[in-house]
């Protein structure tokens, strides 16, 4: 059995990827041609050409206005996966067609619908959670991908456990208070969503915050995670002086507010897109602080990626039946993983309420 969730909305790219060069990239196991139509809009298309199984996305293949021209027989298709001239004679055969995707650009992403070919759904875009602020006023971001030969389900693990950050983060994002804060855990099972927080009264400031907002000596610092379970992960991070709290009514205006966004989207079953963004709601205009943010997040993700890396080829290897120990901060990643076997066993959220 898969261990991928299917009838499930999966972020395919940022909207900035994807122009009016033919663009490829897998999706759960799947190899997916995107590209925009001269009108802006973004299709996605089964990368394999019906005839002879050319990549449509390898050159010489091209776009000639809104059709895709394969590069090996010329085998021509519409923007909507339909095959519409072949070589050698008029008719075209009634089933010289690509699969198509339905695409949902939102938010600064283009979402994908990935089907269960055997139980297939129909999708909905109002079912894609949100993250405004990659596109919002307000905000300036930093964003990037990194590619993780890993299961995408490890990722879940790492990002639904922030005490790691601790031990392989130190000198970044991590500080000794991070691992010794109890977490509180929450499960909306109507919603399929999963809340862990972590709010740290005092701690060290570490240097991805200090250098961003200029706080000096120690912080309150509050962790509250938001996953929508398969693809969207989201941190909201609150700094702010020891003993500055949140207003009862009002703008939280004596705090920095960072919202850490991850789009964990599978290539395979043992490789991950790793999608992250940061987003910040002060020094909106300074660009040393969107390039620091950018840089020390990339460090940290790939820090990520060397240890998830590593762990993929251990999981690979170990015996049958090994059983790993849990505690008290698993509690958000062990629901996590509760509902994603649901999603993978079941097809659509709401089938596994």
């Amino acid at each position: 059995m898969t261990k991928i969730a299917r009838n499930q909305w999966y972020v395919a790219a940022y909207g900035r990827e994807i122009d009016r060069e033919l663009f490829a990239r897998t999706i759960c196991d799947e190899p997916i041609l995107f590209w925009r139509t001269e009108s802006g809009e973004v299709t996605a298309m089964s990368d394999r050409c019906v005839h002879r199984r050319f990549p449509l996305s390898q050159a010489p293949s091209r776009l000639a206005g809104d059709t895709v021209v394969c590069g090996y027989h010329g085998f021509t298709y519409g923007s909507d996966g339909g095959c519409v001239a072949v070589p050698g004679q008029k008719r075209v055969p009634r089933t010289a067609r690509l699969k198509s995707y339905p695409v949902v650009e939102q938010d600064s992403f283009v979402w994908i619908w990935i089907a269960d070919p055997d139980r297939p759904a129909e999708p909905d875009p109002t079912r894609i959670p949100r993250a405004p602020w990659l596109d919002a006023p307000g905000y300036a971001v930093a964003s990037g991908m990194e590619p993780l030969r890993a299961r995408y389900s490890l990722l879940v693990d790492n990002l639904m456990d922030l005490s790691h950050e601790t031990y392989l983060h130190g000198g970044y994002i991590g500080t000794p208070e991070v691992a010794e804060t109890p977490i509180t855990t929450e499960v909306d099972d109507e919603a399929g969503i999963v809340y862990v927080s972590r709010h740290i009264a005092d701690a060290e400031c570490p240097p991805f915050y200090a250098e961003s907002t200029g706080l000096e000596g120690r912080i309150t610092r509050w962790q509250d995670i938001e996953y929508h379970p398969p693809c969207l992960y989201l941190l909201h991070s609150r700094i702010a002086p020891v003993g500055v709290l949140p207003p009862e009514t009002g703008p939280d205006s004596d705090a920095f507010h960072v919202e850490v966004v991850y789009a964990i989207t599978p290539e395979t079953e043992h490789s991950t897109h790793d999608f992250w963004s940061v987003a910040r709601d002060f020094a909106l205009e300074d660009e040393k602080v969107t390039e620091f943010l950018r840089e020390n997040n990339r460090t940290v993700v790939l820090q990520d990626v060397v240890a998830l890396d590593r762990l993929e080829q251990v999981l690979a290897t170990e015996p049958e039946g090994y059983q790993e120990l849990s505690i008290n901060i698993d509690a958000g990643a062990l629901a996590a993983r509760r509902i994603l076997q649901a999603m993978t066993a079941g097809g659509t959220l709401a089938e596994t309420r």
